[in-house]
Parts: structure tokens; C-alpha cells; sequence
């Protein structure tokens, strides 16, 4: 064996170690993504599971609330059958705003405001939302990673050549945005 030949086969295995690296490293940020939308995943079970518990006690105090309660069962039921993980985001979107409706409308009711079933179902929802905004603020940590290595150069081009792609952001959809650029209101 020559010398240059020596030296073509140690530039070879040492491109070969390089690619693999790349590819590995895309496949552990992919993971991690999936890892992470897995905590969401818990954290909107947990929410899912308490929804009914508070509507239950929300209808004793709001009959004429029932549109309201309706979107509220019909968000949850829709997010709990979303499959993949861009669908399930859009239907947490829909369910977070539902509860948004349900938090408004509850500001009429004194009496419910006041009562213990309500106070604990309230605390145990006001956790898990903390936790989901945690979650989802990790989630959208991992999907950047990802993001930035299917984009920058040179893992770009084996993103490409293996089917990476760039993923979205768990993010607040535009039509909501309005509402929350507007200060809150407080009343006494």
C-alpha cells in the first residue's frame, strides 16, 4: 500500500466518521423534540382529565352558560383525538382559548368564585397550565435545536439527503395575538 493510499482511506473513514456524526446528532435533536412534545403530551392529559371535573361544577353555578361549556367539552374532546404533533398543538390552541371564554365568563358568578370544589379544580388547573407553559417553552427549545441544525451549513446538507426537515414552534396562533398584546384588565 502506498502512502497516497494511506492517505485517501484515512480522509475516507474520517468524512465517513464526520457524516455519521452529523446524522446521529440530527437524530438525537429529532428525539429530543419528540421527548419533549411527550411532557406536553402529559401535562394536556392531566388538564384533559380535569376539564370535565370543572365543567361538572361550573354547571351547577352557569346553566346559561352551556355554548360556553359546550366549546369547552367539544375543544377537549377534539384535542384528546388530535393525532401527530402539529395537530395536537392546533387543537390545544382551540382548547386554551375555550378555557380563555370559560375564565371570563366565570368572573359573573360570585358564588362559584367562592366555593371550595371550584377554588381547588381552579388551583389544580392554574399548576398544570404553569407546567404546559414550562413544557411547551422546552418543547420550542428542542424544535429550535433541531430547526438550526437542519438549516446551518454543513448538517444542512445531510438534513436534506436523510428527510429532516425544519419543524414548527409551539406557538400562540395569529388570531389570538390581538387579545394578548392588549393589557389586562383589572377590576376590584
Amino acid at each position: 500500500m502506498t502512502t497516497s493510499t494511506i492517505i485517501v482511506l484515512v480522509v475516507v473513514v474520517l468524512l465517513a466518521v464526520w457524516a455519521i456524526s452529523i446524522y446521529n446528532n440530527l437524530v438525537k435533536l429529532r428525539n429530543n423534540r419528540e421527548n419533549a412534545f411527550a411532557n406536553i403530551d402529559v401535562q394536556l392529559k392531566q388538564r384533559y382529565d380535569l376539564i370535565p371535573q370543572l365543567v361538572s361544577t361550573v354547571k351547577g353555578y352557569a346553566t346559561h352558560e352551556k355554548e360556553l361549556l359546550t366549546r369547552v367539552t367539544e375543544a377537549r374532546t377534539a384535542a384528546m383525538s388530535a393525532t401527530g404533533i402539529n395537530d395536537k398543538i392546533q387543537a390545544d390552541n382551540l382548547l386554551s382559548n375555550a378555557l380563555s371564554g370559560l375564565k371570563v365568563s366565570l368572573e359573573a358568578y360570585p358564588d362559584l368564585k367562592a366555593n371550595q370544589n371550584f377554588l381547588q379544580l381552579q388551583g389544580e388547573i392554574a399548576d398544570i397550565e404553569n407546567k404546559l407553559a414550562a413544557t411547551r417553552r422546552f418543547f420550542n427549545s428542542t424544535t429550535k435545536e433541531l430547526n438550526n441544525a437542519v438549516q446551518t451549513f454543513p448538517s444542512n446538507i445531510f438534513a436534506k439527503m436523510f428527510g429532516f426537515r425544519t419543524e414548527p414552534m409551539f406557538e400562540i396562533p395569529q388570531n389570538d395575538r390581538a387579545s394578548l398584546e392588549k393589557a389586562p384588565e383589572i377590576k376590584f
